[in-house]
């Protein structure tokens, strides 16, 4: 599990595809102390929940290896990652652990796509569009995740919603770099999942 406050931006330095273009072994360099990433440990690359492999240190950049797998690569825009590409990071959350944002699973439910960026004096506000089956468990002022970062929703029009972005974590994160037209992963709160589960068994 996971809270959404992302702990370090890494880079994607290698990725090898499988013959079958089934599995993609990527290499990330990162900022993390080296001794404590486990191999088997968790980490949530722009909200992916993905498995260390193996790590090690180059330069003075640690670097850990994770595999990402066909259902990972169709359902996320992990399909389109590449050598440089920026990566918002979190580790797994442990027992004590400050609850910053909100309980995220790590596991994307799909895409979303920024259709709209306005650059305000003190924040950015981004509209974005996702698929109805995700629409329908976003609410204004609930919560949703994109690429790994724990956001409000400010509005919400059909399958449209918006959010506000403060200039740390514009700072601290890769959404300065969204675009009109990016694509980005999302993930819908799972208490919203489950009311909507629970309303339908009525």
């Amino acid at each position: 599990m996971f809270t959404g406050i992302v702990t370090d931006v890494g880079e994607i330095v290698s990725l090898t595809p499988t013959a079958q273009g089934q599995l993609h072994r990527m290499r990330i360099a990162c900022r993390y102390d080296r001794a404590t990433i486990a191999d088997g440990a968790s980490i949530a690359c722009n909200g992916v929940c993905l498995t260390v492999v193996a790590s090690g240190v180059a330069g003075d950049k640690t670097w850990f290896d994770v595999d990402a797998a066909a259902e990972t690569l169709s359902l996320t825009t992990a399909r389109h990652w590449s050598v440089g590409t920026r990566l918002n990071l979190e580790r797994a959350l442990k027992i004590g652990d400050e609850l910053g944002g909100h309980i995220v699973a790590g596991h994307a439910d799909g895409i979303a796509t920024i259709i709209r960026r306005d650059d305000l004096p003190d924040m950015a506000r981004f509209e974005l569009s996702t698929t109805r089956e995700l629409a329908r468990f976003i609410a204004p002022k609930g919560s949703v995740t994109l690429d790994g970062v724990s956001l409000t929703v400010n509005t919400v029009d059909d399958v449209a919603f918006s959010v506000l972005i403060i200039p740390h974590t514009l700072n601290v994160t890769t959404l300065s770099d969204w675009r009109q037209g990016s694509t980005v992963n999302i993930e819908v709160d799972l208490m919203a999942r489950y009311a909507a589960r629970l309303s339908e068994m009525k």
